[in-house]
């Protein structure tokens, strides 16, 4: 593999940081945001909502505008608009104002991961797959991680609109980058906007997204609308020739496999992002900067799964993904005892780290494997979506048992849905696929 494609990969993950710590340190703000912006609990969770709301509506809308505009200007007018949107949050003067540039944060942060994994996997050409995921996937590894303590200690000594301000540096440096190491872009295709897709698909996800993060008459009106609007966009998008997001893709096995195991993935994985800082601060007794710091463990054990992308690369996904899901469920069964010893958690949560991270590093690889130049558009939008999905399905579901049996039957609830992602993982191809000739 060039080591430009590396470069390159490295220069965009450095991009992709920033909205995804902004993620995790804002979800730990919101109590100070509340207070000092005087608003109600209600209220100050739309700056989470809100955001989420914005993301989902412009995700479907990644792949045709890479392919109509390029990946590289896609990139950056993104990029630039999440930092517009960051520093406007930090200038905000009420509630009202702050909801409304997270909305624009949001819109620019949603378009970003999946430009990531178009613009990388077009240039690896189908090769070395693992080594590219254990780069590329690093933000959504350390964001989580380093969120939580970065963010305890934003809340705990500075204003908070250091939360926001944070991110500038950050978007400024990668901008940099970007504009020098990103390849320019080729004359852009003419492909016409699927609009029937887009106000089917866009409006279809931000429904589901909100519905789960809510409850009562809320979910039980958004969920069914939700999902009312993406079957009648499936039947639209069989039926067209150019589609917003291409679902013929779920022909592939490897693909449509992947994809299943990604949204089971994103119950786990997002699910016990959800559970983990909880159970130290309610059921340890920590404060916030200690759950944090308590969870780098975690961390570690996310990091040594990068070992793993040579390994996929020579045996197949199918093999590592099978042993990192097993990890993950022993690494996830201590938490669910009713006293388990102090020490011995830490250690779980470096064998969980390394097997979710494992998992998801191999099942990034048997989605794209096998997938043209032309395909990887759509199949970065549809792989971006799926993980969403699973990450809010699984929040809302480990929420509702976290209230009703608490921690214990919580993660053992995250630990069935390892299992169930296990069995789907047998149907993965048991070869490692060839790279698709451009058609």
């Amino acid at each position: 593999m060039p080591s430009s494609v590396y470069r390159l990969a490295g220069i965009l993950v450095l991009g992709a940081m920033a909205p995804l710590l902004d993620s995790t340190i804002v979800s730990l703000a919101l109590h100070t945001l509340g207070h000092d912006l005087r608003t109600s609990t209600t209220g100050v969770q739309w700056v989470s909502t809100a955001y989420l709301l914005a993301l989902a509506a412009v995700v479907p809308v990644s792949g045709w505008a890479v392919e109509r505009y390029g990946a590289r200007r896609v990139w950056l007018g993104s990029l630039s608009l999440f930092l517009a949107g960051s520093m406007l949050c930090g200038l905000a003067w009420n509630i009202g104002s702050l909801v409304v540039f997270r909305i624009v944060q949001g819109v620019g942060g949603g378009v970003l991961l999946p430009v990531l994994q178009t613009l990388v996997m077009r240039a690896a050409g189908g090769r070395d797959l693992g080594r590219l995921m254990a780069v590329i996937t690093l933000p959504a590894l350390l964001g989580p991680i380093l969120g939580p303590v970065l963010g305890g200690l934003i809340v705990g000594h500075l204003s908070w609109r250091w939360i926001f301000y944070v991110n500038l540096p950050l978007c400024l440096l990668a901008l940099a980058l970007a504009w020098r190491g990103i390849p320019k872009d080729g004359p852009g295709t003419a492909h016409r906007l699927d609009t029937t897709g887009l106000l089917l698909l866009s409006p279809g996800l931000a429904a589901l997204v909100y519905g789960l993060s809510q409850d009562g008459t809320v979910r039980a009106t958004s969920i069914p609308l939700g999902a009312l609007l993406v079957a009648l966009f499936t039947a639209h998008a069989l039926r067209s020739p150019a589609p917003l997001v291409d679902l013929r893709l779920f022909r592939d096995r490897a693909f449509a496999v992947s994809s299943t195991l990604m949204f089971l993935n994103g119950l786990a994985l997002y699910g016990g992002m959800f559970l983990l800082p909880l159970y130290y601060q309610q059921a340890r007794g920590e404060g916030v900067v200690a759950a944090g710091l308590l969870l780098a463990p975690q961390g570690l054990g996310s990091l040594l799964s990068r070992a793993t992308g040579p390994l996929t690369d020579r045996v197949g996904p199918r093999p590592v993904v099978l042993t990192g899901l097993l990890l993950s469920a022993l690494g996830t069964l201590p938490f669910a005892l009713p006293h388990p010893a102090a020490a011995l958690l830490p250690l779980a949560l470096v064998v969980r780290g390394l097997g979710m991270s494992a998992a998801n590093l191999a099942v990034n690889v048997g989605a794209y494997q096998g997938l043209g130049p032309d395909r990887i558009p759509h199949g970065s939008t549809t792989v971006r979506i799926v993980q969403q999905l699973g990450g809010s399905v699984g929040t809302a579901v480990l929420a509702a048992v976290l209230a009703e049996g608490g921690f214990s039957h919580a993660f053992l609830w995250s630990t069935a849905f390892t299992g169930v992602a296990a069995l789907t993982a047998l149907r993965l191809p048991a070869q490692v696929a060839a790279p698709e000739r451009p058609s």
